[in-house]
């Protein structure tokens, strides 16, 4: 996210940046969904929506709070979005934490009938 944000890329349009963030995130929030990372992804967004803005406010030097807000921000909210790309970030990802699998998996544990063992 650091290389994505750095002063090198302030060439690109943020739409083109939202739409490599967000690649990003996604593929990163997916591989992590299954265990417990829904707050994990939760911070990683709002760090990465500071590298956003910070971004911005270097490339437009003289755009302040508000002026970003209105031109950057879908309206009424602070959630940055240009030319119909809106950053969803990482917890846009929906977190499965334990998927119940029943009795499909068999462990060594489990007892077997004498019936089946007498007549095997």
């Amino acid at each position: 996210m650091k290389a994505k944000t750095y002063r090198s890329t302030r060439n690109m349009s943020l739409a083109e940046l939202l739409v490599d963030l967000n690649r990003t995130l996604r593929r990163w929030a997916n591989y992590f969904r299954h265990g417990v990372s829904k707050d994990v992804c939760t911070t990683i967004d709002s760090l990465a929506w500071g590298r956003i803005a910070n971004w911005i406010f270097r490339k437009h030097s003289r755009l302040s709070r508000q002026e970003m807000r209105r031109r950057f921000c879908l309206p009424g909210t602070w959630k940055i979005a240009h030319d119909g790309i809106e950053f969803t970030g990482a917890a846009s990802v929906a977190v499965t934490r334990y998927r119940y699998r029943g009795a499909k998996i068999p462990t060594p544990w489990t007892p077997t009938p004498a019936a089946a063992q007498a007549s095997g």
